[in-house]
């Protein structure tokens, strides 16, 4: 049955993937805000609005931080486009390679984490530019696989689609359940990100590195065996 399900709906395990990807950015999320000095790794947006309230100087809000998550976050991105861009639609040996950086970058912030307890030469903006380039990489890389409605990392536009196409609305046909799934989470990735904190910031990221590489060993299987049978 798991060998029918992997060579029949490619679409429908891509969109898996993708979904486990958006519960880890929540996890990422939440690990950067309450344990990097309030910065959204994930979530340019928030950083995007948090930049502009601290250079205004409310509460003081950062204003470093959010800049290098931004440019790092960049940088991950357009690494993913050049690597991936010979690429077509749906899942590649590219798209292996990209998201295996991220569980690689993602457990090397987890271990950094662990060292900054020892040590005052790592700086948390060191660990914020790891995250947001992980983020970055994994946008750009979640991009070319082309789930609808699962970016991995924004659903503000996901939330808009699903209210606006509802019954109560619009009344069009539309994917409503990836589209809540999506949301839903996000949400309930921050709130295992905020529980993983209490225990140590590390546990929050390297659970999100686990959960890349589950992604990674998935989909990987499955270009294999499409290959396989093509």
């Amino acid at each position: 049955m798991a060998r029918h399900f992997r060579l029949q709906d490619p679409e429908r395990v891509q969109l898996w993937c993708m979904l486990a990807l958006t519960f880890s950015t929540g996890i990422i999320d939440a690990a950067g805000y309450l344990g990097l000095d309030r910065v959204f790794t994930g979530n340019m947006t928030g950083n995007v609005v948090i930049l502009g309230m601290g250079l205004a100087g409310a509460d003081g809000l950062p204003i470093v931080g959010p800049i290098i998550a931004l440019a790092a976050f960049m940088v991950g991105a357009a690494l993913a486009g050049r690597l991936g861009r010979v690429s077509g639609p749906g899942w590649s040996g590219r798209t292996t390679f990209l998201f295996l950086v991220v569980a690689v970058v993602l457990a090397f912030a987890a271990v950094l984490g662990v060292v900054r307890e020892h040590t005052a030469l790592i700086d948390h903006n060191v660990v914020t530019a790891l995250l947001g380039l992980a983020m970055g990489v994994q946008a750009g890389a979640a991009r070319a696989v082309g789930a609808k409605d699962v970016t991995t990392v924004v659903v503000t536009s996901t939330l808009v689609g699903l209210v606006y196409d509802s019954r109560f609305a619009a009344d069009n046909e539309h994917p409503w359940i990836r589209r809540l799934l999506s949301v839903a989470l996000i949400g309930l990735g921050a709130w295992t990100g905020a529980h993983l904190l209490a225990l140590h910031f590390s546990w929050s990221v390297g659970l999100s590195a686990v959960i890349t590489a589950a992604v990674v060993a998935v989909g990987e299987a499955h270009r294999r065996t499409r290959v396989l049978q093509a």
